[in-house]
Formats: structure tokens, sequence, C-alpha cells
């Protein structure tokens, strides 16, 4: 006599048409760990599901059509925090708002080329307006940040990070001011000591000394201190010791002369966690 539990499993191409899965996807997630079968058959390989398991697949179902990726996927369905769910979903609501206005863009340039206004040929695709440049630059910017405060970032992460902190400086250059330009820096620095990466922590770091050095006058009190500190945290990073303690000094010297209180607090615990 078949075991009740035996009774309620079905194919897999059954548990697809209940869950709309396909059966290509129930494979690939079965090899990913994803949704595992409740049973496979030891002859034949046959996969075979429970319906205990359909409130899984649908959940799964849901979270890619909306298109996150089968990391955020795996980690949404096996998470029972609140804040870990909101986190993952908040991360790919940013990446999405991010793509969408860029899509806008790209919609906004092709209604002049449909309607005819501009020839397709012959001249130079206009560029961003510079509202649409400042957008992408602090979307990027924020962006960047997001990925380096996430404590367990992929392969993948760091890359949009690097990204994301590159574009942000580009569109910053395109239309901000010196002071947003050595922000911009002040970040790529950032970004690539985060990831251990010596060379372009210093080239970025000492760019933003140059802007901020260059024009005093459009920089906040924060601006030179910040500097110095990028500057301490790459060649610490690079395992220079003498350079590391000397920005350190410097960055505290002018960090106390800020006057707001929340600014200098900032930079000095910034400053506080160079250990050359």
């Amino acid at each position: 006599m078949e075991s009740q539990e035996t009774t309620q499993l079905m194919s897999i191409g059954r548990f697809a048409r209940l869950t709309g899965l396909t059966v290509k996807a129930l494979r690939h997630y079965d090899e990913l760990g994803l949704l595992r079968p409740a049973a496979v058959d030891p002859e034949t390989g046959y996969r075979s599901y429970s319906s205990a398991q359909i409130g899984r697949a649908e959940a799964i179902r849901l979270l890619r059509r909306l298109e996150l990726s089968l990391d955020d996927v795996a980690t949404l369905v096996a998470t029972d925090d609140p804040a870990a769910v909101r986190r993952v979903l908040l991360d790919h609501q940013r990446r999405t708002a991010m793509r969408s206005a860029e899509l806008n863009i790209v919609l906004q340039g092709l209604q002049p080329l449909i309607d005819g206004k501009e020839p397709v040929m012959g001249t130079h695709a206009e560029a961003l307006d510079r509202e649409a440049q400042r957008r992408l630059a602090a979307d990027c910017f924020n962006k960047a940040w997001t990925l380096m405060e996430k404590q367990d970032r992929t392969r993948e992460d760091d890359d949009e990070m690097v990204h994301c902190a590159h574009a942000s400086s580009y569109h910053w250059h395109q239309v901000g001011t010196a002071a947003n330009r050595a922000r911009g820096e002040w970040q790529c620095s950032r970004v690539y000591a985060v990831l251990g990466r010596t060379e372009p922590a210093l080239h970025h770091a000492r760019r933003c000394l140059e802007i901020v050095e260059a024009s005093p006058a459009e920089m906040e009190e924060f601006d030179l201190p910040a500097a110095y500190e990028a500057l301490a945290r790459a060649h610490s990073v690079a395992g220079d010791v003498d350079e590391a303690r000397r920005h350190v000094e410097l960055g505290r010297e002018a960090a106390a002369k800020i006057v707001d209180e929340d600014d200098r607090n900032l930079i000095e615990a910034d400053l506080a966690t160079i250990e050359p």
C-alpha cells in the first residue's frame, strides 16, 4: 500500500502547470538548490514534487517576474528576517529605479527621431540635459555607497560598485561644481581602498586633493579634511605607515576647524577607522 506522502507527490509536468513555472526552470532551480524536488526516482531520474512546495514555487515565480536575481530570490525564500527581506527588496528597487531613469532618457531621445524632428544620420545625438546628468550622478553615488556598506558583497557587487562610482564622477565632471568633482574623486578612492586596490585608490585621492586645493572658495569646510582622509586611507592600504599617519594628522587638524558639529564628527569618525 502506498504511503500518504507518496500519493501526494506529483510529476514535474503537473507541478509546472500548477505553479506557472516551466519544466526547464524547475530543473534549473533544482540544480541551484533553490527548489529541490520532494523525491527523485533513482532509476529514471524523474522528479516529483509535493503540494507543500507550491507556496515556495509561487513565491519564486513572483520574485523572478519582478526581475530579482536568483541570488536575491534564494536569500528571500530562505530567511524569516523581515529586516533582511526589506534590505534585499530596497536594493533591487534602487537598481530598478536607476534603470527606469536611464530608459526614460532613451525614450525621450527616441521621440524626436520618430517624429522626424531630428535626423537619424548626419548629427550627433543630443547630450543628456543637465538635470538628467545631475540625477544620474546622485543616484550612482548613492548606489555605490550602499554597496560599500553591504556586508556580503559578491564579485558582481564589487564590479557594480566600481562602475557606479565612476559613472557618478563622470556625470559630476560634466555638470557639477569643483566640489562635486572632488567628492566624485573621493568616492572613487574610497571604493578602491575598500577593494584593496592601492594604485587607483591613491590616484583618485590625489586628484581629490588637487581639485580641493585648486578651488578652495567653492569647497565646504569638510572637503579638505575629507581629501586628507582619502589619502590616509589609500596609503594605509598600500602599507605606507608614515604617509598614512601624516595624512591622518593633517585630516584631524583640518577637521578641527569645521564649525558644523555633525560634519566634524563624521570626518573624525572616518579618520578613526584608519589603522596605518
